[in-house]
């Protein structure tokens, strides 16, 4: 039986006949990086080499680089709410993956094509200011965005947790999901529901950090509202995958914001909730993005359950290791790095990163066009070199 993530999976036949769960008896989540997705998480498999790359690309990179029947990829509209054509590009993107990167296990192109993760990706982060009601912004070359349409102070005293039978943007994930099951026998792979400062700043715009210090208690029913379809929202989907023989069994969150606000701020209004979302799975990655994670990492460390984290380079990575020694550690190197700096440069950063804060993973993502293939193979390269060195 072959090992998909921590999923044991077999034919999309043989799926629909049996029900696949992951081994939680621990608690940890890797990096997960689909073609032309965001970052996300996954189970891990329990046989990670010391230094994992975690490699991605942005949208602007398949549709320069994938030869596609219908034309470049439109990573539009389209793309995001068509899942045939959404797998009909993703093939094409993992066979010119295996072209270019032969070996290697970038975009999982190590795993069959047969079931496919079409779901990874969908909507972006956008997906729950959609589902309030925010219009998104498609690019041909780009993630979503959502539009600039801010809650004013009545509207944000008002908000309600949404109505996801109501939502026509629900209903559509939904059908799509339907669609994947259709197609694959099984609903593999996770959606992105990002984090709650994330989605306030998406419906509140700038004005949620000066809420923060005017109106906290109104930050507080703004942040209560997030949760509760965010939560909703996830325990949806995965009901609807658990149907399928695939459940993920966790949540994860991203703090992509969070050096917006200060350590006490984020004490005090964010991380009730992150220990909210916690406590509903038997495991919760948190995302950091590739800040500097000094002044937050000890509150981090009490959030229960916690599988996976991550940071930017200039943290304290000891510390870091030896706050969260159970979970899987993870460092975001900026795509800026990985364009400029020479091979000594990098090989002194993945040196350091492994000394301090490994076993780890490094995600490369966001990785742009005309980023050279042989340096996306010298990441890789020299993960393998220092993996090995540790064995």
């Amino acid at each position: 039986m072959r090992k998909h993530s921590r999923f044991a999976l077999t034919s999309p036949s043989a799926a629909r006949r049996r029900r696949v769960t992951p081994d939680t008896s621990a608690c940890t989540l890797i990096s997960y990086i689909a073609p032309a997705a965001p970052a996300t998480r996954r189970w891990a498999r329990g046989n990670e080499p010391f230094l994992r790359p975690e490699i991605g690309f942005t949208p602007k990179w398949f549709r320069e680089n994938v030869p596609f029947e219908d034309g470049p990829i439109d990573f539009g509209e389209k793309w995001h709410t068509n899942p045939e054509y959404r797998r009909k590009t993703l093939l094409a993107a993992r066979a010119e993956l295996r072209r270019r990167f032969p070996g290697t296990a970038i975009g999982h192109i190590d795993e069959p094509d047969q079931p496919l993760d079409v779901l990874t990706g969908t909507y972006g982060g956008s997906l729950i200011a959609a589902i309030f009601g925010v219009p998104i912004i498609w690019a041909r070359d780009n993630w979503p965005n959502a539009a600039h349409q801010y809650l004013s102070d009545d509207e944000m005293a008002a908000i309600e947790p949404a109505d996801l039978d109501a939502s026509p943007v629900f209903q559509d994930l939904m059908r799509q999901v339907d669609w994947i099951a259709e197609s694959e026998g099984i609903i593999t792979g996770f959606i992105n529901p990002q984090g709650i400062l994330n989605n306030a700043q998406r419906l509140r715009g700038e004005t949620i950090f000066m809420d923060m210090f005017d109106n906290p208690d109104g930050c507080r029913r703004l942040f209560d509202v997030i949760a509760e379809t965010m939560i909703a929202v996830v325990l949806r989907v995965h009901a609807r995958q658990r149907e399928t023989g695939f459940d993920p069994q966790f949540f994860t969150v991203s703090n992509c914001l969070v050096n917006m606000v200060s350590p006490r701020q984020y004490h005090e209004l964010l991380l009730p909730y992150d220990r909210r979302i916690a406590e509903i799975y038997p495991c919760i990655g948190i995302h950091n993005c590739a800040w500097n994670a000094n002044g937050y990492m000890d509150d981090y460390a009490t959030v229960p359950n916690l599988g996976y984290i991550d940071m930017g380079i200039d943290s304290d990575l000891r510390r870091a290791r030896e706050l969260v020694p159970q979970g899987r550690r993870a460092l975001m190197y900026t795509p800026m790095d990985v364009a400029n700096k020479d091979s000594v440069e990098l090989r002194a950063d993945f040196e350091k990163i492994a000394d301090e804060y490994g076993p780890c993973d490094i995600v490369l993502a966001d990785i742009e066009a005309g980023t050279p293939d042989a340096r996306v193979r010298e990441l890789v390269d020299i993960c393998a070199e220092i993996s090995a060195a540790r064995a």
